[in-house]
């Protein structure tokens, strides 16, 4: 009979947590390393080098592989004869570990998580409470498997009830398009299969925490209805042509993972999650004779690539940026920014919204200036941030046509693409749309060179920063004349593939 202590479980939560903020599992950096080889697509590769090169940079500083550290989600295995010795609930265990993963003082995680999430939607400060799935199991151990959950590819997240003859495949392939590169491709996709609406879905979140065997499937040969999934899905999804970060080329999804369960007769319940190149989980086991142990990975497991960012593209003075300059700049054209850019994001927009509307004046001048969607890490030891990748550009389309309309901004950088109303508004207002690699949030930051909060600092996070940057590297994803990167690469990609493999098409 085990004996789990409360102090035991507590600290394996929190070290499983810190561990997985910087360090990849290796299985999926083999897969994307094999990914960048193979990539024929300059944008798509250039993307996957840099989120190779932040991975390994993340490793060795201890600090995290994107900012968005996640909504903590837990599954345990619970042997029907394990003993506690604790004095709080699992939920109260589990929340302690996140707390003190969460604000561990020399690597502190961004705080992602607010209560009363159709009201006020504060930030609870330390990430709690986890979301947590108990099943109890023969036995007398303790299973783990804990994942950190971004909004960025969750919100990508598709479900529906199929008739019974209704093609899943077909509904998929539908389906991935419209998630565009907002998930932060190349990834993973989980597919829970069967029984009812909750339980697909827990099965399709459940089954991306299983390692990336995809090329060992193929050689050995499906056995049941899953692994043929698995491998068609495979084929067709990469077949569109979305690529990393949604730019064109050969690799959107590095596995797809599919789970099911029987159902009822007259449904056929889908659930479909994606989990983006950022992704983070791990497994261990409790039997009583401590806490968790957890050897980090060597660094010869990470390819050893180097970047020249200044190869190829332009350097850009923001101190005297004007609007006849960004909008003479090209979808495709690669620059290099140096001088101070805005940050905000959704609450900060909807601030500067709500002032414009009543009349006040704003507490930031937007004339000329460049506005990053981004929420930082707080900084450590001589950081002049903390990692601070592009967060989805999409969520401030609505924003769009005011920002550009009646501020004087010029343009925005975040990740992926804008939607019809954003890129209209762009266009209309001959203003620009700029993207950084989501997922290479460390690297990124390594261009900031200094950072101040001007307005609303009671947001977080999500406050109006200045940054000071130096060589930031950027692309124009969408130009002055509305022409948009990410709907010309997958087009050209998906009809390449298609020639080449005429029987992968979709």
């Amino acid at each position: 009979m085990a004996v789990i202590r409360q102090d035991d479980f507590v600290q394996s939560i929190a070290d499983a947590f810190q561990f997985i903020s910087y360090y990849h599992p290796v299985d999926f950096v083999r897969a994307l390393t094999e990914a960048y080889e193979r990539e024929e697509s300059p944008a798509a590769k250039d993307a996957i080098a840099q989120i190779l090169i932040n991975s390994r940079m993340s490793a060795e500083g201890h600090r995290p592989v994107c900012q968005d550290t996640g909504i903590a989600v837990v599954f345990l295995k619970v042997g029907m004869g394990v003993q506690w010795d604790a004095r709080a609930s699992i939920q109260e265990m589990v929340n302690e570990g996140v707390r003190r993963a969460y604000t561990h003082p020399d690597n502190p995680l961004r705080a992602s998580v607010v209560a009363d999430p159709d009201g006020k939607r504060t930030n609870t400060r330390d990430n709690t409470p986890a979301v947590v799935h108990v099943e109890l199991v023969p036995g007398d151990t303790l299973e783990v498997k804990i994942a950190a959950k971004g909004g960025g590819s969750e919100s990508k997240t598709r479900f529906t009830i199929l008739n019974p003859s209704d093609d899943l495949v077909a509904w998929v392939l539908e389906q991935v398009p419209t998630m565009g590169g907002d998930w932060c491709p190349p990834g993973i996709l989980g597919v829970g299969v069967g029984g009812t609406p909750e339980k697909a879905m827990v099965m399709a979140k459940e089954s991306l925490l299983a390692p990336v065997d995809i090329q060992a499937l193929r050689a050995r040969g499906p056995k049941n209805r899953a692994e043929e999934l698995r491998l068609e899905l495979f084929d067709k999804v990469n077949a569109l042509g979305i690529g990393a970060q949604g730019l064109g080329g050969l690799s959107t999804v590095l596995d797809v993972k599919v789970l099911d369960y029987p159902t009822h007769a007259v449904m056929k319940p889908v659930a479909l999650v994606p989990n983006c190149a950022a992704t983070r989980h791990l497994e261990f086991r409790l039997d009583g004779t401590g806490p968790a142990r957890f050897d980090p990975p060597s660094l010869e497991d990470w390819p050893k690539l180097a970047m020249d960012v200044s190869a190829g593209a332009r350097r850009v003075d923001l101190e005297h940026l004007t609007k006849a300059e960004s909008a003479a700049w090209k979808a495709g054209d690669r620059l290099l920014l140096n001088g101070r850019i805005l940050t905000g994001r959704d609450a900060a927009h909807k601030r500067v919204a709500d002032l414009l509307a009543r009349g006040e004046p704003l507490p930031v001048d937007f004339t000329n200036r460049l506005i990053y969607y981004v929420g930082p890490v707080d900084p450590v030891r001589d950081e002049a941030v903390g990692p601070a990748g592009p967060t989805t550009s999409r969520r401030m389309d609505k924003f769009m046509d005011t920002m550009l309309g009646q501020t004087g901004l010029l343009g925005s950088i975040g990740k992926s693409e804008r939607g019809p109303q954003g890129v209209e508004a762009i266009r209309r207002h001959q203003g620009v749309h700029l993207i950084a690699v989501g997922g290479a949030a460390y690297l990124v930051a390594k261009a900031v060179r200094s950072s101040r909060v001007l307005a609303f600092p009671e947001l977080g996070m999500e406050a109006v920063y200045e940054f000071e940057v130096k060589d930031m590297p950027v692309t124009v994803a969408v130009d002055a004349q509305g022409n948009a990167v990410h709907e010309s690469g997958p087009r050209e990609w998906k009809a390449r593939i298609a020639a080449k493999n005429p029987a992968r098409g979709g």
